[in-house]
């Protein structure tokens, strides 16, 4: 029995745009922040008489296509070790699922490592990050603590997520809807490229957002960190916004939290706002500012809603296999 805990993380230059769908190479690169909040919490325990994989969300059996992609990830994890044991995965969830809050990336970079150690593989840091992009690709970053750049690359080899160095940020979450979205960020993915006529451009946009992130990071510049997390955020949501038919997962409320960020900033505070594919918006700040983030952000939206977070570890282990 092996068990591993993981974290969501928010990208601040995204990715939204695949290169190879059977191998999740992106078209471009991305960075983010792992957060301390959220974790995912996932067991993985062999069953060498099992005909099939046994798999519980949050002690519910999971059927469907969740079911489906990870029993798909745990046949490449035994063509990998060589093993034809079946397992029983109970993944336990506290970031809502499906709500654009990344919880595909923290349940399978959890389970990539809960995984990789249940069936007896050694794998790196690196090995893990490319071994949990074949489950989600955003789950590569969460394989890292803290901020995390995602190498595009050109094959399997060369696509995975390394840490970065940088400013110490922090995050205030607002939850704007915690319910799953009508289209999944695959489906969303898929319609963009093939529909959207911004999409080309979208990909030129993040390519260069993410030279620039490159530099603010290096310069430890957190209003020009914040400036292009914002920007690049708003680009793919108008990409988004273009596809046929049209996905539009920013509510009225998540606008009207954009224009928060902005009236904070015309009072002196340094708050940018980014949103994943879906309703809730993500403040990114100096980590220094959260709580004083938060507190301004009361009138816009519920105390309860409104989510510290700091970096948070990498996805490791909790218990390892006997």
């Amino acid at each position: 029995m092996s068990t591993a805990v993981a974290h969501p993380n928010i990208a601040l230059v995204k990715y939204w745009g695949k290169r190879d769908d059977a191998l999740i190479i992106p078209a471009t690169g991305s960075l983010s922040l792992t957060l301390d909040v959220f974790p995912t919490t996932t067991v993985v325990d062999l069953d060498g008489s099992a005909d099939a994989d046994e798999i519980l969300f949050d002690g519910v059996p999971a059927t469907g296509t969740a079911a489906a992609r990870i029993t798909a990830f745990l046949d490449l994890v035994r063509a990998l070790a060589g093993s034809s044991h079946r397992a029983r995965v109970d993944t336990r969830n506290s970031v809502p699922t499906g709500a654009g809050l990344a919880s595909s990336a923290s349940g399978f970079a959890a389970l990539a490592v809960a995984a990789a150690d249940a069936y007896g593989l050694a794998l790196d840091e690196r090995a893990l990050s490319r071994l949990a992009r074949r489950g989600s690709g955003s789950a590569c970053r969460s394989i890292i603590g803290g901020t995390a750049i995602w190498h595009a690359g050109t094959d399997d080899a060369t696509s995975f997520a390394e840490p970065i160095a940088g400013p110490d940020l922090g995050m205030v979450i607002a939850v704007v809807d915690a319910g799953a979205k009508a289209v999944s960020s695959r489906e969303a993915m898929r319609r963009t490229r093939e529909t959207s006529p911004y999409a080309d451009a979208w990909e030129r946009a993040a390519a260069a957002d993410l030279v620039a992130m490159q530099a603010a990071f290096a310069a430890g510049d957190v209003a020009g960190i914040g400036e292009l997390t914002e920007s690049n955020a708003l680009r793919m949501h108008a990409a988004i916004m273009g596809s046929r038919p049209p996905i539009r997962y920013l509510a009225p409320t998540s606008v009207a939290l954009f224009d928060a960020a902005a009236r904070l900033r015309a009072h002196g505070l340094e708050a940018y706002a980014t949103a994943d594919a879906g309703p809730n918006v993500v403040f990114v700040c100096a980590a220094a500012d959260v709580d004083i983030v938060r507190d301004a952000l009361t009138a816009d939206i519920a105390t309860g809603r409104l989510i510290a977070a700091h970096a948070g570890p990498g996805a490791h282990l909790v218990e390892a296999s006997a």
